[in-house]
């Protein structure tokens, strides 16, 4: 399988917009209620290459973003914290019309999603916490994020890009393709992404990571319909991590995919699909 077999059957249009300001890449497809997808740390649009033709064929007009500083969106030279992420985001809200939206957020682009649902609660119709970050400050896990993304985007050895995919997936084998290798090191490889790495890395430092926890009174403020996707092999956060979310976002739903990693949506994508498919049509 490769993206473009993944998005056979539909039409959709990849382009620029302007997001507050910042060049934004953008796949867009289908009409219908909007639902914008949201990629994790130093990850892209590409992310969500298998959920779009069943959101599609549902009804939905789905959107995936490369976030600010992120995939082929532009790159100022500002620390990327999560307010300036949330900001980018509305930015593009607004850009592209969007009132409300069911955000769809996998890791970075769960806590930007979550952030966002806590502090303007009317642009969320709801929310998914898909393997989200942003809830803990483990060192361990931020070290193995800040060394293998660096390694990968600095160093010209392609499998080091590799086997930073294959860190996300409990089965690489199975579900990194090359295709996915190829898109991810051209990315890592722009002069602008090495350029402004620091930037995009900046939530591994404790210190600024801690200003921009997602604490249980920001996480308690959280009013939209939520569902919490986890992994029940996260190795960048345990099902525990996911349990207490779900005690502290009144009224959330939590599925746990066994066999699974860090991306569920890509991981077990048919069986994803279903669930927030389900749960959008749910909340209309």
């Amino acid at each position: 399988m490769t993206v473009w077999t993944d998005l056979t059957g539909i039409d959709f249009d990849v382009r620029t917009v302007e997001a507050a300001g910042v060049p934004t890449r953008a796949l867009i497809a289908g009409d219908g209620p909007d639902v914008v997808f949201l990629h994790g740390t130093s990850g892209h649009l590409e992310a969500f290459s298998r959920n779009f033709v069943p959101h599609v064929s549902a009804g939905l007009r789905c959107h995936a973003i490369d976030a600010l500083g992120h995939g082929y969106t532009a790159k100022p030279d500002y620390p990327y914290e999560i307010p300036r992420y949330v900001e980018h985001l509305v930015g593009y809200l607004d850009a592209m019309g969007i009132a409300r939206a069911h955000l769809v957020g996998e890791s970075l682009g769960g806590w930007t999603a979550g952030w966002l649902a806590s502090e303007q609660p009317d642009r969320v119709q709801t929310l998914q916490l898909v393997a989200a970050g942003g809830t803990k400050a483990n060192p361990e896990v931020m070290e193995r994020i800040k060394a293998t993304t660096t390694r990968a985007a600095l160093d010209e050895d392609m499998s080091l890009t590799r086997d930073r995919l294959h860190l996300l997936m409990h089965d690489g084998e199975r579900d990194v393709s090359e295709e996915l290798v190829e898109i991810r090191y051209r990315i890592y490889h722009q002069p602008e992404f090495q350029q402004n790495l620091h930037n995009l890395l900046c939530l591994q430092e404790m210190d600024v990571r801690q200003r921009n926890l997602m604490r249980p009174e920001r996480l308690q403020r959280i009013a939209a319909p939520t569902l919490i996707v986890w992994g029940s092999q996260n190795p960048f956060g345990d099902v525990p991590e996911a349990q207490r979310m779900h005690e502290l976002v009144e009224g959330s739903e939590l599925k746990i995919f066994n066999n699974c990693g860090h991306w569920p949506q890509h991981e077990h994508a048919e069986e994803y699909n279903r669930l927030s498919i389900d749960f959008i049509a749910s909340h209309p």
